[in-house]
């Protein structure tokens, strides 16, 4: 089941989520077994990827790298660290716009604790912003994908972060690559970023959250946290953060789906870019 959740959720709703990632194999020979039981483990594999096309302006960039770094070494986060089994997870975080554009900012990194908190977020703030053409948020995920395979780490959750603010308008279709993720046991979690108008240039499409709870999340426990207010940016950062990193998910928002706006179909930003630059 998956929902859409305001900023103002509560965070300590939901069930701890347990258990091994599904897309690891049970293991069926002694080296595998001997394999699992040396590899060092974390609460989770968490990919944080970040979207910097120019429809998202220099102010909202430099507010939302503020707001992972800011989030990070929070209180909050710091004691969400503690409620998992290991009190520990593994991160990376990268920035994406076309399909053959990303960049990884933090290679994988083990936060557990302030000290290490303070370093990914310094991290974080040192490195220059930049933007980029387009929006391609399959290209996100699957560039996303085989860095899990990279991490020295395992963990008992492993969760793409897909921040944006528009539908996918370059590469493969989304749909594609989020079950291509979804087979691999991933979990897929969406930011969608809605501070301004829709524009008619930028491709920009209404109800992006609607469109990314169809289109673009899944797995278990997965959600949406939309940011509607550029006051709000950090704190929902900081929220998402907290949910993904003690396995928790937002108490569910029950709105009929009679009363629901028309949702957006997933081929939405596909068609736009052919419809509007014949290619």
């Amino acid at each position: 089941m998956r929902w859409c959740v305001s900023i103002g959720a509560v965070l300590v709703a939901g069930a701890m989520a347990g258990g091994d990632v599904a897309g690891i194999a049970a293991p069926n020979s002694r080296q595998q077994l001997v394999d699992k039981e040396t590899v060092p483990t974390v609460d989770v594999e968490l990919v944080l990827a970040v979207d910097v096309s120019y429809s998202m302006d220099m102010d909202e960039l430099a507010i939302q790298r503020e707001g992972y770094a800011q989030a990070i070494i929070s209180k909050e986060f710091l004691q969400a660290l503690k409620t998992g089994p290991n009190g520990k997870i593994s991160v990376t975080y990268f920035e994406w716009a076309a399909s053959s554009d990303q960049k990884i900012i933090i290679p994988w990194r083990v936060i557990d604790g302030p000290e290490t908190a303070d370093a990914v977020a310094n991290e974080i703030m040192k490195t220059p912003i930049r933007r980029a053409s387009r929006t391609s948020i399959s290209g996100a995920i699957n560039f996303a994908m085989p860095l899990f395979d990279e991490n020295p780490y395992r963990g008992l959750r492993r969760v793409i972060d897909i921040s944006g603010d528009g539908p996918n308008n370059n590469g493969a279709p989304v749909t594609g690559a989020r079950d291509a993720a979804l087979e691999k046991g991933i979990t897929i979690n969406g930011l969608p970023i809605m501070v301004k108008e829709p524009s008619y240039s930028t491709m920009d499409i209404d109800n992006l959250d609607f469109y990314y709870e169809d289109c673009v999340i899944g797995g278990p426990g997965s959600f949406v946290v939309s940011i509607k207010d550029r006051d709000k940016f950090k704190e929902a950062i900081r929220t998402k953060l907290l949910l993904e990193v003690a396995g928790r998910t937002p108490e569910r928002r029950i709105v009929p789906v009679a009363d629901k706006e028309p949702r957006v179909p997933c081929l939405i930003g596909e068609k736009i870019w052919q419809d509007r630059w014949g290619r």
